[in-house]
């Protein structure tokens, strides 16, 4: 009597295509799809721009004296900065300077140094 239920269910769910079937054919699969985007974007998208929004904010308060670091990880204090221009001249040592473009800088030193 199991064998035969067992037989009737495998039946019915192999006219019915699996999975599909019970979700609806490829309507299902098109939900499954927009589904997986969706949690794509509030997981890893949304985190990212904000992240970058974060980024470019600081970058536009900058200010002479700020600590910061840049993308290879040069610490450094701003010296000038002009608001016209993409470039800020930084100090990474005493007397040494180095010219960088303003989008290399990506966070505050004063918070990461102990």
């Amino acid at each position: 009597m199991t064998f035969n239920l067992l037989q009737a269910a495998g039946a019915a769910d192999a006219n019915q295509g699996g999975l599909g079937g019970l979700l609806g054919g490829s309507t299902g699969s098109i939900l499954m799809i927009v589904l997986m985007f969706v949690i794509l974007y509030f997981f890893m998208i949304r985190p990212q721009q904000k992240k970058q929004k974060e980024i470019q904010k600081f970058r536009n308060s900058l200010t002479v004296g700020s600590k910061v670091v840049t993308a290879g990880g040069i610490y450094g204090t701003v010296k000038s900065l002009n608001e016209g221009e993409s470039f800020l001249i930084l100090e990474i040592a005493k007397g040494i300077t180095i010219q960088i473009e303003r989008s290399c800088v990506f966070a505050d030193a004063s918070q990461n140094q102990q």
